[in-house]
């Protein structure tokens, strides 16, 4: 059997606030294989960067893990203190994140950025450290990367600060990446590049990526599974064509309704009516049943199980249930699914 290079186990974590506390992400279970593209989707506010920021223990001080384990490369690090998380940050786990600009300094040319990150993870001369750090910038896409490499952020557009944040990721072959929207701010010809960008790295390094977004189409794109998470929770996992083409949750019946390519007939878009309900107060069952019209009476009492469907695909709502009335997914997404 092979092993996982990720794995989360039941994991909760939460925030202490003046009001209380914050259960942000909610026992979360799930797995990541080598050269796998996982995305998380969901809306904002869902959990995606906490969960993802859990794994590197990048959250405040006011955040704890309340139960559950992370296991990275067969390692159990859920207690690792700052000094061992180090050792494992950028030489095993690294993380691209959303807005690039709040990564790069400003004053400091790009190439003695990546050169120090080299430096940092690789103990290495700074002349091995400069050639290795202009093969990144070739390796991720960044044209005359040996003019460019003596030049400050604010001469690159956003989808090349991208790239280089991308090179400083990568710098110590780390075996897991995390990506937190990581194409939201870039233009449709950019993000494109982008996400071709990914998946040559991931196939010449066989690297595993945890795609965070809540853009449906890049993610159909770029992954090979889809987690989709709810208020704190994981509702649906499986594998692209499962979600897209047999989505089994209302919260994602709801999700790929409002696709803008469906409103090509009728207009308007369509969108999910209410608000994710706020996490001071979970409620008892399940998060999404006051937004969802084909919510059952247990809904609002008890939160529903994790119903395998197929080996690679679950989901957490009670129409699963063999008791549960038969109703059927929203005409919209027949149509996606033969369109």
């Amino acid at each position: 059997m092979i092993q996982p290079v990720l794995q989360l186990k039941n994991l909760s974590v939460s925030f202490d606030t003046p009001n209380g506390e914050i259960e942000a992400v909610r026992d979360v279970s799930l797995s990541l294989n080598k050269g796998e593209i996982l995305a998380v989707v969901g809306e904002s506010g869902c959990g995606k960067t906490v969960m993802s920021q859990s794994v590197l223990k990048l959250l405040p001080k006011t955040s704890r893990i309340k139960q559950g384990r992370i296991i990275v490369d067969g390692n159990d690090i859920t207690d690792y203190k700052e000094k061992q998380m180090r050792k494992l940050r950028g030489s095993v786990l690294s993380m691209v994140f959303q807005d690039p600009m709040t990564t790069l300094n400003p004053t400091i040319p790009i190439g003695k950025q990546i050169t120090e990150s080299i430096i940092k993870h690789n103990k290495i001369s700074k002349e091995l450290a400069r050639k290795r750090a202009l093969e990144m910038l070739d390796l991720v896409g960044i044209d005359n990367p040996l003019h460019m490499f003596s030049l400050q952020p604010h001469f690159f557009s956003g989808g090349m600060r991208q790239r280089c944040v991308l090179a400083i990721a990568l710098t110590a072959n780390p075996k897991v990446l995390f990506t937190d929207e990581a194409t939201t701010a870039l233009d449709v010809t950019v993000q494109a590049k982008i996400l071709d960008l990914l998946l040559d790295i991931r196939n010449k390094t066989g690297i595993s990526i945890v795609f965070i977004s809540h853009d449906l189409g890049v993610v159909a794109r770029i992954a090979d599974r889809v987690a989709v998470m709810y208020a704190g929770k994981i509702v649906e996992i499986g594998t692209v064509e499962e979600i897209f083409y047999d989505p089994r949750h209302p919260y994602v019946w709801g999700l790929m309704s409002a696709l803008p390519y469906l409103t090509k007939e009728e207009g308007n878009l369509t969108c999910i009516p209410g608000m994710p309900p706020v996490m001071l107060d979970p409620p008892p069952g399940d998060a999404f049943a006051v937004r969802n019209e084909f919510a059952l009476a247990i809904d609002y009492e008890k939160m529903p199980p994790m119903f395998q469907i197929s080996p690679t695909h679950s989901a957490a709502t009670w129409l699963l249930d063999e008791r549960a009335p038969n109703i059927t997914s929203p005409l919209s997404l027949k149509r996606m699914a033969v369109s």
